[in-house]
């Protein structure tokens, strides 16, 4: 049960984040989906879904990757995009340090353009630094950055607290990373 879960929260990152056209499925500009649809075209992709084992993949997912509204008639992804979306989050002050995990091999970029968010929507920071040292360890040999996340703020730099308590951004200068 547990393998099938997992494979079922992979698959609701694919299509929630990344490719709700893969299943055919459409969000609205805030990123949400209509639930008995997404059950219904993730059935149709020859996954079993139902509710109380979607409900089952929201409530267990360690990092809280998705959210329903009240009534748990509709579904999203708390951040992570590649697609546009407008999460509705207002933007607020942060701690006066967040951490960003990262792979070794990219500090000489980092230490040259800072950090800017990819393919994604928003650069992830988090408030704990084992969080952000299993983030890196996925790229390969883990480096945690310290970012002057306060000072970034007093500066005009926008930032959101996602539903999951990941910080988000759109760009870090190297001058507000610590190495």
């Amino acid at each position: 049960m547990e393998k099938q879960l997992k494979h079922i929260s992979k698959f609701l990152s694919l299509v929630l984040r990344h490719g709700p056209e893969q299943i055919g499925l459409t969000l609205d500009e805030e990123g949400w989906a209509d639930v008995a649809e997404l059950i219904e075209k993730i059935n149709k992709k020859g996954i079993r879904l139902d509710f109380p084992m979607l409900d089952t993949v929201v409530e267990t997912n360690d990092k809280k990757r998705f959210a329903f509204n009240e009534d748990k008639t509709r579904i999203r992804a708390s951040q992570g995009h590649t697609i546009e979306v407008d999460l509705n989050l207002p933007p607020q002050a942060p701690p006066a340090i967040l951490y960003h995990g990262t792979a070794i091999t990219n500090l000489p970029i980092i230490k040259e353009k800072g950090l800017v968010r990819m393919e994604r929507q928003h650069l992830h920071l988090s408030a704990e630094e084992g969080t952000a040292k299993n983030v890196g360890g996925r790229h390969g040999k883990p480096v945690v950055l310290v970012i002057q996340a306060l000072a970034m703020y007093e500066k005009g730099f926008v930032f959101y607290l996602s539903a999951n308590g990941v910080w988000l951004t759109d760009h870090v200068p190297a001058e507000f990373i610590e190495f």
